[in-house]
């Protein structure tokens, strides 16, 4: 058995106040477990998505998150639990005044592919997009594979 406080994990950089990799610090092989805070205007991803391999559960602690999907925006609110199926695309995001607590069960731990798409200003629409860290190491930029326009910096 292995046991840990949410708030003796390390935060992660990223598009959230909060996050922490709870399975890191429990050392789990099967599954990821994140843990979440988002201010307002802030996503649980860097951008619209999907895995290729991972099924994903949210589970909505406090506050409200309204994820964009293929069929459309849908609301959870507290108490509330979302799950997406490996391959659908989704992007949650605290669109309220209230701060969210939530977490994200994913499996497997391995989620294979991630297609992201994010808004590029300079291809005029959504393009895909990739992850990757400053030289110094400070922030994760997203980057528009068409072009290799700077989409988003999240520290």
């Amino acid at each position: 058995m292995d046991q840990t406080n949410v708030d003796d994990v390390d935060d992660r950089m990223g598009p959230a106040d909060v996050k922490r990799p709870v399975s890191d610090a429990l050392g789990t092989t099967d599954m990821v477990l994140n843990y979440y805070e988002l201010a307002p205007g802030e996503s649980l991803g860097f951008g619209y998505h999907r895995h290729s391999d991972q099924e994903e559960v949210f589970y909505i602690a406090q506050g409200t998150v309204t994820f964009e999907t293929e069929e459309g925006d849908v609301t959870a609110t507290e108490g509330e639990c979302v799950r997406f199926e490996p391959g659908e695309w989704q992007l949650g995001t605290n669109e309220g005044e209230e701060r969210v607590v939530a977490l994200a069960m994913g499996a497997p731990e391995e989620m294979g592919d991630t297609e992201m798409l994010r808004e590029c200003t300079d291809c005029g629409g959504r393009t895909e997009q990739e992850l990757e860290l400053t030289d110094d190491r400070d922030a994760i930029l997203t980057l528009c594979v068409e072009c290799g326009a700077e989409t988003g910096r999240f520290e």
